[in-house]
């Protein structure tokens, strides 16, 4: 198979959550240990970090990801859901995966991959890491997909377990309050390895203590501890916690693992996320005159910061581009945008996508006036044709809507 044909039957013969929803969504690690048998536990040949969370994950990862690179260190990144393109999922020291990886992975695959009916979860995941193996990558930065416990990455011993922060998302899977969601995401914590939590609430902050005392692991909040300021090219004011979370996982790899990670390297990295790891749609200023802000936050813990820094922006007229998929409360985050925008509704191109009739019924209760459109690229187009050079635009409320622009 070519590669466009490789990646057309990967999207439709196999389920992915992120398209989906909870057609994919398995209830134990089953089919991940039998692939990762079939694979020769390609998991188990090199260190690992793994990060979860439900939001400033996939950041955490790539600020990790960019610092150990600038200490000289051959590093694997894995990450979902990808914005442009599958290969985004799985890179080494910043660059992707290449297509012909993509190709003959499937190819000597294939069978079994239908024999055991995997979701395209796990079979990304068993290919990055049959990919990170192969390459004997120094150490790779892992990022959850969903949840933890049962999360198809789960299958790994890290060197060092991160937990950036719990919030309600996701509530049909992972339970209905935060100590639930806490308990799935503390399922990472292994026996013995050190643990990282970013941020805790007073309902998680005893599940994430009993969980570590159970296994006997070395529990740091960062809440508690104080750093020095440094600057990121990440400029979203939510980028101050990951920026924290970082840090206090390169202080276990250096205590505990004699990682050499030098304070230039930690200045580097940090200031060269997008160039070393190509990460995307975080704060991402697309152009000025009229500014063009695009971020993928998507729930209540994530958009709360975007939308409180949106509001220190200086403009005339704000424009909105929203788009979201067909799980998010909207009773929850539509109250959370402002009422003076100037709103531009749209679907995301995906059969998870809410419908846009749908959010402009709902968004209307809440005061959010604005324009139906039918796709992401047109409701952007009309939205700086509208806009002059003294306003802002901002692309938001879904991964999948900020994907269709950058």
């Amino acid at each position: 198979m070519t590669y466009k044909e490789t990646i057309a039957w990967l999207f439709s013969k196999l389920p992915m959550y992120q398209r989906q929803g909870g057609a994919a969504f398995k209830k134990d690690l089953t089919n991940i240990l039998a692939f990762s048998n079939h694979l020769g536990h390609p998991e188990k040949q090199f260190k690992s970090i793994h990060v979860g969370g439900t939001n400033g994950k996939g950041s955490t990862s790539h600020m990790l990801a960019s610092i150990l690179q600038e200490s000289g260190y051959k590093v694997g990144l894995y990450t979902s859901p990808h914005l442009k393109k599958f290969t985004e999922r799985i890179r080494i020291n910043g660059k992707e995966i290449r297509k012909n990886c993509v190709i003959n992975f499937v190819k000597r695959n294939k069978e079994f991959l239908e024999k055991q009916g995997l979701s395209f979860f796990e079979m990304t995941v068993g290919m990055a890491f049959e990919q990170f193996a192969k390459h004997k990558v120094d150490i790779a930065i892992i990022e959850v997909g969903l949840g933890g416990r049962l999360d198809s990455t789960n299958i790994i011993t890290p060197l060092v377990s991160v937990i950036t922060n719990i919030g309600l998302d996701h509530t049909q899977f992972l339970g209905n309050s935060l100590s639930e969601v806490a308990y799935e995401k503390a399922g990472i914590i292994k026996k013995n390895i050190p643990i990282v939590i970013g941020e805790t609430h007073k309902e998680t902050i005893s599940v994430f203590k009993e969980k570590a005392q159970n296994n006997g692991g070395t529990i740091s909040f960062v809440e508690n501890k104080e750093y020095s300021d440094y600057v990121s090219d990440l400029i979203g004011d939510y980028q101050k916690k990951n920026i924290k979370t970082t840090l206090a996982t390169l202080e276990v790899l250096t205590k505990n693992y004699n990682f050499n990670i030098s304070e230039k390297s930690i200045k580097n990295g940090f200031l060269k996320v997008v160039e070393n790891t190509n990460l995307l749609g975080r704060w991402q200023i697309l152009q000025t005159k009229p500014k063009v802000i695009c971020d993928t936050a998507h729930n209540k813990e994530g958009l709360v910061y975007v939308l409180e820094q949106l509001k220190r922006e200086s403009y005339e007229k704000l424009h909105i581009v929203l788009g979201v998929v067909s799980d998010k409360n909207l009773q929850i985050i539509l109250p959370m945008f402002p009422k003076e925008a100037i709103y531009y509704f749209c679907k995301p191109n995906i059969p998870r996508g809410l419908g846009v009739n749908i959010l402009h019924k709902e968004a209307t209760i809440y005061d959010l006036k604005g324009t139906v459109f039918n796709s992401v690229s047109k409701a952007y187009k009309s939205a700086k044709l509208n806009a002059n050079k003294k306003d802002v635009i901002y692309i938001g409320g879904s991964t999948f809507v900020v994907a269709e622009i950058v």
